[in-house]
């Protein structure tokens, strides 16, 4: 793991999120205005959208900043999961708008109401120009913190809601249909709640200690188990400290003529160079040491020879 490019990107993230916050609070004013003034809900929801999307914003550079800070006695692994929670928080406010939106689009199908169109349209099309600059700053550090894709993914939503509120003012304006504005919100809703679905539970799995999706603990169990001089492999465990950080501990059982020393630096270096696993906590015992009963994981593919 390159850690100087790992800071280097982390801090590059800080500063493109700030600017997402700056673009989006101007952006949530304008919005705003335009639907009241329109009466479009379209116009309207990703306004309430954009609006969670700034205290979203504000959470995510918040747990941002609170990750950075270095590990203490009290918190030895530091504070990364500072911004696990919030993209956590933040998947869950991508649910409510969710929700919001199936509401009011609800309240509106029965009786649609006057739009004015073509002020809605004019809204909707800036606001995608300034979605779209806010998306492409979020858009590379994404991939590398889950905070900050949670991030992206309220502001691709905004991004969907500008489209939708187009499509409703285009066919609000040429054929007079104010059903689209409604419809094309319930569109939009459902789109936000399935990019939500994904945040929430890859959030959940982290906090949970699960596995990482990328990995798969049988084959890093064969492995170790193929490395020369392991017997077995028990008390396997792979866990994600943050998006970004995985850890790993086991229990290997050595032969009694293996040397310690030489079997731990080949199980280190597999965790690493074939896996990417820097953090190993990795507990070296003999065949001949007594184990509480039921401690191994009777798995044939976790033997050796």
């Amino acid at each position: 793991m390159n850690t100087g490019n790992s800071n280097h990107s982390r801090n590059h993230g800080g500063k493109n999120l700030i600017l997402a916050l700056c673009i989006t609070g101007c952006w949530f004013v304008i919005e705003l205005a335009g639907g009241i003034y329109s009466n479009s809900l379209a116009l309207i929801a990703d306004a309430a959208h954009m609006l969670t999307d700034l205290a979203a914003l504000g959470l995510s550079f918040f747990a941002f900043k609170i990750s950075l800070r270095p590990a203490t006695q009290e918190k030895t692994y530091g504070y990364h999961r500072a911004e696990i929670l919030a993209a956590l928080a933040n998947g869950i406010i991508l649910t409510l708008i969710a929700a919001y939106i199936f509401y009011e689009a609800y309240q509106r199908l029965g009786a649609p109401p006057e739009v004015k169109s073509l002020p809605m349209l004019v809204v909707a099309a800036t606001g995608l120009l300034a979605n779209l600059a806010t998306a492409g700053l979020l858009f590379k550090s994404r991939r590398d913190n889950l905070n900050l894709r949670g991030a992206f993914l309220h502001v691709l939503g905004d991004t969907l809601g500008s489209l939708g509120a187009i499509l409703a003012g285009i066919l609000i304006l040429t054929l007079q249909w104010y059903l689209a504005d409604p419809i094309v919100s319930v569109m939009v809703g459902v789109l936000i709640l399935y990019s939500s679905w994904e945040l929430i539970t890859e959030s959940a799995d982290i906090l949970l200690e699960g596995t990482p999706r990328h990995l798969n603990i049988g084959q890093i169990r064969n492995d170790l188990g193929k490395v020369p001089g392991v017997v077995s492999v028990h008390d396997l465990h792979v866990w994600s400290i943050a998006s970004a950080t995985t850890a790993m501990s086991c229990h290997l059982i050595l032969k009694p003529s293996e040397d310690a020393g030489g079997t731990l630096g080949a199980a280190t270096r597999l965790m690493r160079e074939k896996y990417g696993i820097e953090h190993t906590t990795i507990q070296i015992e003999y065949e001949q040491w007594t184990a509480s009963p039921g401690n191994f994981m009777n798995d044939p593919r976790s033997h050796h020879g």
